[in-house]
């Protein structure tokens, strides 16, 4: 039996104990992690999603966070203003293997979904589990302090920043980034591990400083 995953915008055919390189997950080594959007499932019985199929997963075990091979980009620019440009970029991957496929029932399987690095705030700490109901008799308990807001999800017009398009806004939400409030948030190291075009793009328009002021 295989399956037709959907991860950092690119499809995978796998099939259990196959390994394979995936783009940067927020997970750690040896952490079992669930994959939700099926688009296939073959064997003897084949079934096609629409887009996807209900109720399948595919889950994995992460063997490492690496990094993929260096490409160099060179740009010159000729005539008014002569310049020139080298630099380097290593892609950031995660090294996986599949354990699992399942037909039916992965939203009862209890396994930790697979995020994208890029939808994941820094720093960002998981909710903490509902506080059950004290006794009648018990003391009133302090109020719990307010929580941080989260960043919008979604909910933001990313053709707003200068230089995006309909394209390449379809190209930054499949890399996971939905909000000005994770682009503000961008380091400079963020931005060097984004997809190579973006990146440029990213650093020419100064997307940073332009998303902080329209989160403001």
């Amino acid at each position: 039996m295989f399956a037709v995953m959907k991860t950092g915008g690119k499809q995978y055919k796998v099939q259990a104990g196959d390994v394979l390189r995936v783009e940067k997950l927020a997970a750690d080594a040896g952490e079992k992690i669930q994959f939700n959007e099926i688009l296939m499932l073959g064997g003897d019985a084949p079934v096609i999603g629409a887009p996807t199929v209900a109720g399948a997963a595919v889950q994995a075990q992460v063997i490492d966070q690496i990094k993929g091979e260096k490409t160099i980009s060179f740009v010159k620019r000729r005539r008014k203003h002569s310049s020139q440009r080298t630099r380097g970029h290593r892609q950031q991957l995660t090294l996986l293997r599949v354990t699992d496929i399942l037909a039916k029932g992965a939203d009862k399987s209890g396994v930790k979904a697979a995020i994208g690095a890029g939808s994941a705030p820094a720093g960002a700490k998981p909710a903490a589990a509902p506080a059950k109901a004290a006794p009648k008799a018990a003391a009133p308990k302090a109020a719990a302090p307010k929580a941080a807001p989260a960043a919008s999800a979604g909910s933001d017009d990313l053709k707003q920043l200068s230089g995006v398009g309909p394209a390449l806004e379809k190209k930054l939400i499949a890399a996971g980034i939905t909000s000005y409030a994770q682009i503000a948030a961008w380091s400079a190291a963020d931005i060097a591990a984004l997809d190579d075009a973006i990146a440029k793009k990213a650093e020419k328009e100064g997307w940073v400083e332009q998303a902080k002021a329209l989160g403001a």
